[in-house]
């Protein structure tokens, strides 16, 4: 290595360090490294001018796939995204903001997140909520670790209609503890009931279910809230954040501790994220909440002020006491979701969430109509439905995406038995027109 080609240090520097470490040169610091193992070049291409690399980041990104009609969903989902999303959250007091460790020069981000958690309070029903997770499945499994703190008990019960992925990220968090996480079988694509009142026991710290499920069913949570709460434990509910525009709230249900991913709120796909986790508990449980929670106070002249209270982190605490080591925080995807959210408005939420429904049993019904093909509708739905089709669903999206339709989900690698069922999912932004191509396209694909 030639160092006259090490750009950020002068020769000065450069022997001054090797010096402090103990070597004479630079390539008695690489020595340990096998002279086969090591880059001849980085084949690093010669610098271009702005509108140079512009231009070939274009061309990078017309590689991707385009004029594809999206009806995946299963937790991420295409919405429409308003104008004042970007702009406002591209403003450089948000979009350049760190944690807010200092109150007296972060007041912005602190009331903005303060105004983030009472909007997750009023979408969810729930007495608090933090200042944001890293994603839906980490807000499972974080709210499943508040039940275990709460209750003291070392079982959690997962619904097999909760999301794969969620419970996945669940397994993970929970791999070394001495926690029991027990998984029923769907039934019909919903909860099996009757097997969930066999295993509730004094043992179980938390019973976690979703809805809309994976599936697409909606279910009411009421009763079961009352079983749960009459053995001690929890009940812990994934939510669609669009559908509460409609459907009965968590609070609304007995839900303990509701999580979900924020994503649909105004945060786009992006191939798989960034996005936010929402989580939101009755007041009782606020001690055991993990993460930042923003308060509100006042300073010595009695002006209204916000700050970071009932800290979680371990490096505010006794790291014992600590509920949580979460370092990063999805702040500014937090801030689209409440922008989003307050652009929207309580009717316009509900608007867009009757416009989904909708949209989805015209799909339903069309769909109904394709030979072979059958609706699976074992409980009402939202936005997104299982379809049985006479082939395997992986072979079907397959196809008609080379037709420019990403047709949905396919349950096979996730559910035993399940591959020819496909979850379809219509958002919105599905127009008449693309749900009768769907349609159409999938009639070839099947003759096929």
């Amino acid at each position: 290595m030639n160092d006259s080609h090490y750009c950020p240090h002068t020769p000065e520097e450069i022997a001054e360090m090797l010096s402090v470490i103990g070597v004479s040169s630079v390539e008695e610091l690489f020595s340990p490294i096998p002279t086969e193992l090591r880059a001849k070049t980085f084949n690093i291409p010669a610098g271009m001018s702005e509108f140079e690399t512009f231009d070939r980041m274009t061309a990078i990104a017309a590689e991707n796939t385009q004029g594809v009609t999206n009806f995946i969903g299963g937790g991420f989902y295409d919405h429409i995204i308003p104008s004042a999303v970007d702009h406002l959250s591209g403003r450089a007091e948000f979009y350049t903001a760190y944690t807010p460790y200092q109150p007296e020069c972060s007041q912005g981000t602190l009331q903005a997140l303060f105004e983030y958690q009472t909007a997750i309070c009023r979408l969810t029903g729930l007495d608090v909520s933090n200042a944001s997770l890293y994603d839906g499945g980490t807000a499972c499994a974080e709210a499943a670790m508040m039940s275990l703190r709460v209750t003291g008990r070392n079982k959690i019960i997962v619904d097999g209609c909760v999301s794969p992925f969620s419970r996945q990220v669940l397994k993970t968090y929970l791999f070394n503890l001495e926690v029991d996480v027990v998984e029923i079988a769907p039934l019909d694509g919903m909860l099996n009931r009757s097997e969930l009142a066999s295993m509730l026991d004094d043992s179980v710290a938390a019973v976690l279910v979703q809805n809309p499920n994976f599936f697409g069913s909606i279910e009411d949570f009421t009763s079961l809230a009352d079983q749960v709460h009459g053995i001690g434990a929890l009940l812990i509910g994934s939510v669609y954040p669009i559908s509460l525009g409609i459907l009965k709230s968590p609070g609304e249900m007995g839900i303990d501790i509701a999580v979900g991913d924020g994503q649909s709120l105004g945060n786009p796909l992006s191939f798989g994220g960034p996005s936010f986790g929402f989580i939101a508990a009755k007041k009782s449980f606020i001690r055991n909440m993990p993460g930042r929670i923003v308060g509100e106070t006042v300073d010595r002249n009695g002006k209204r002020g916000y700050v970071l209270t009932l800290q979680a982190r371990e490096q505010h605490i006794k790291r014992h006491k600590a509920t949580s080591n979460i370092c990063s925080n999805q702040g500014l995807c937090a801030l689209r979701g409440l922008i989003f959210l307050s652009a929207v408005g309580k009717q316009g939420l509900a608007d867009l969430a009757r416009l989904n429904r909708d949209k989805a049993e015209y799909a339903k019904a069309v769909l109904t109509k394709v030979p072979g093909v059958t609706v699976l509708q074992s409980a009402i739905t939202f936005n997104e439905f299982t379809v049985f089709l006479p082939k395997r669903a992986d072979e079907v999206v397959t196809c008609l995406l080379d037709r420019g339709i990403a047709a949905g989900v396919p349950l096979g690698e996730y559910y035993e038995g399940s591959e020819n069922c496909l979850v379809v999912t219509v958002t919105e932004k599905r127009t008449k027109k693309e749900i009768d191509a769907f349609v159409k396209e999938l009639e070839v694909a099947l003759c096929n």
